[in-house]
């Protein structure tokens, strides 16, 4: 008996966020306005200025706007309904936006790492208190966008990405500020790079991240927390089931885990009753609401054989392996599971 159980039909609607996408595109929208207009103010005072620190600013709020653009256009393209050859619809246009966010921070900072270097060697003269001035009010507007983006749902990654790149803007300008008053009171001029150079490593920070955590999902790795192995023992430890193979774990998108596996009944087993409570235990354990789940029963003169744990034949898995090919560890009960 072989049964396919694909629990996303019935889960359609769980992957609803407490903050509705419409009202996450309202606070994006607000914050892209807020930030075009200020950085507009912000580069001509930069150069008037001659400060490295609030043209790096200016630089890094224009990766904020095209930041927040991408994710607007990722999430109308991730709501778009599954259809042709996009059977999860566009949702991983988000993850694409996160990772663009991250190698715009990456590559932002290695050309403000290079002038702020040059500046230390040989640093311009910088008017204190202009850059005082500027800094502090670009305190107080990326405090309105964090607020207004810390409103949105940031367990999506694409709406995270953008919120960073706000939240590493703030940092660099509270910096900026602390350079300025330092030009303005002590005359070091070199405070303006060393400012820049703080701003560098927080957007190598947030940078690194947006790519680490968008490559794990491209590349189909398991949610950050779910121990696959560990939730493969877990599966095969329900009553009556004898062996876990093929176990895949990945996200669709930010928030979206799916799951599929091919589990094994013991003979006489009630597969039903298998698939529904391997199903529960997923999605109250692990919040796995998309799975598909292939429960078969072993047949009755494979369970002295699958059982047997000696080399396997020419296929190189182990004796009594179901799947000629199965990928991934094979989990069966006792202490020798893998």
């Amino acid at each position: 008996m072989t049964e396919h159980a694909h629990s996303g039909h019935s889960h359609a609607h769980s992957h609803t966020h407490a903050v509705s996408p419409d009202a996450d595109r309202r606070w994006l929208r607000a914050a892209l306005f807020l930030l075009v207009a200020y950085m507009a103010v912000e580069v001509v005072i930069g150069f008037l200025a001659q400060s490295l620190a609030l043209i790096s600013d200016a630089a890094h709020m224009l990766t904020d706007a095209v930041s927040i653009v991408l994710a607007l256009v990722a999430m109308r393209l991730a709501a778009r309904p599954a259809r042709g050859g996009y059977t999860y619809g566009l949702k991983r246009a988000e993850i694409l936006s996160a990772q663009a966010n991250g190698i715009t921070l990456l590559v932002l900072s290695v050309w403000l790492a290079y002038e702020a270097v040059q500046r230390l060697i040989s640093p311009p003269a910088v008017t204190g208190g202009l850059v005082v001035v500027t800094a502090l009010s670009g305190v107080v507007v990326n405090l309105i966008c964090t607020w207004l983006l810390s409103k949105a749902n940031r367990s999506s990654l694409n709406v995270e990405g953008a919120y960073q790149h706000i939240l590493t803007d703030l940092f660099g300008f509270i910096a900026t500020a602390i350079s300025g008053l330092v030009v303005l009171v002590t005359g070091f001029q070199r405070a303006d790079a060393i400012a820049s150079l703080i701003v560098v490593a927080l957007m190598l920070k947030a940078g690194t991240g947006l790519v680490r955590e968008s490559g794990r999902i491209f590349m189909e790795a398991a949610p950050a927390g779910i121990d696959p192995d560990a939730l493969g023992d877990h599966l095969v430890a329900t009553e009556q089931v004898v062996e876990v193979h093929d176990l895949h774990i990945w996200q669709i998108t930010s928030g979206q885990p799916a799951l599929s596996a091919h589990i094994l009944v013991a003979p006489g087993g009630d597969c039903h009753k298998v698939r529904r409570t391997l199903h529960a235990l997923l999605s109250t354990e692990y919040g796995i609401t998309h799975a598909t789940l292939q429960v078969d029963h072993l047949g009755e003169q494979d369970e002295d054989e699958l059982l047997t744990l000696g080399p396997g034949p020419e296929s190189g898995q182990p004796s009594g392996s179901h799947c000629d090919d199965s990928h991934g560890p094979v989990h069966r009960p006792g202490p020798h599971r893998h």
